[in-house]
């Protein structure tokens, strides 16, 4: 049987860094009030011109490199901020990679995208349609936050991160694990962007100026991501084989410390095996996972052998989860 197996691993951040300061300087809040309500300190924003493409084929080239491959058969972008509406992303990016006739197609499920596309290359593997490819959660969420809105141009950051996937066995490090996605589309006003879609632009109607950015109603969101990741959290672990004490290290989406506190206690897993880097690069949507993996390699945290769940929750809404055994692997920079 084959199976879908993390093979390399990159991540790329724009280099501009924003500073809780800077943004206080202009808006009705507080360092002390972000840092404690959301977690976050800096955040990296992507500079005028620079676009989501340019944040991923970074990443995708680091990825490749931290497997020590050419190239994949292959591309998936998981995004929320495509550099265009049409056409998708993700067939440009496998061009610049020197990717030729390859299948490429982006994914929307907002913070849930890469978990949901590590699902999709899952299947596209396991099917034989293809036996690599690169998967990719990029994100440049500054471009469609509304700088006058304190709750929330202070959470998201931008960047991207991304991994190779290969054609390998399920018992192998590395090998992805059954997943849980959902998602309930009777809640799908609590994360949206109002403008710009086809229902928007049929109506004829004026725009009221906020409909164009981003919007989110924190308190609902809050209540449903703590559910939502811990269930799927939950049916994943135990579709894998393990009970929750059996998990070393969680990955799960940046949203806020808060949510990543309470899916600890939900869960009954030590809030100090997840790994968080949201302090220095804010919620970074699709691209979460991904950056967050990375920073558990760099800093140590994370191990070849240690028993791995990824989790993620977004708009849609859309949640899912994933387990892995963490393969022996290291970070091209």
């Amino acid at each position: 049987m084959r199976a879908a197996v993390v093979a390399g691993l990159g991540s790329w951040l724009p280099p501009r860094v924003v500073t809780n300061d800077e943004l206080t300087a202009k808006l009705d809040t507080t360092d002390e009030w972000i840092r404690t309500r959301i977690g976050v300190a800096t955040r990296h924003v992507v500079e005028p011109g620079m676009a989501t493409s340019d944040l991923s084929v970074e990443a995708a080239r680091r990825a490749l490199r931290s497997a020590g491959v050419p190239g994949a058969g292959g591309v998936i972008l998981a995004t929320t901020t495509p550099d265009r509406p049409c056409p998708a992303t993700a067939p440009e990016i496998a061009s610049r990679l020197g990717l030729v006739d390859v299948p490429a197609f982006d994914i929307a499920a907002v913070c849930t995208g890469f978990v949901y596309g590590l699902g999709v290359g899952a299947g596209l593997i396991t099917a034989g349609i293809v036996d690599s490819l690169i998967m990719i959660g990029g994100d440049a969420y500054s471009t469609i936050l509304n700088p006058q809105d304190r709750t929330t141009s202070v959470i998201f950051g931008d960047g991207a991160g991304a991994v190779v996937l290969r054609s390998g066995s399920p018992d192998e490090p590395g090998a992805l694990g059954p997943f849980d996605l959902g998602s309930d589309g009777e809640l799908s006003d609590l994360i949206t962007v109002p403008a710009g879609g086809s229902r928007q632009r049929s109506s004829r109607d004026i725009v009221p100026h906020g409909d164009k950015f981003f919007q989110m109603e924190g308190r609902e969101v809050f209540a449903n991501a703590v559910a939502r990741m811990s269930a799927a959290s939950r049916n994943a672990i135990k579709r894998r084989g393990w009970v929750e004490s059996d998990v070393d290290k969680v990955i799960a989406h940046q949203a806020n410390t808060r949510i990543l506190d309470a899916v600890s206690e939900e869960l009954e897993v030590p809030r100090d095996k997840f790994v968080s880097n949201i302090t220095d690069v804010g919620n970074t949507s699709a691209a979460s996972i991904p950056l967050a993996l990375a920073h558990g390699v760099r800093s140590g945290e994370l191990q070849a052998g240690q028993k791995v769940l990824l989790t993620a929750f977004g708009g849609g809404l859309t949640w899912g989860a994933t387990t892995l055994v963490w393969p022996e692997l290291s970070l091209a920079e």
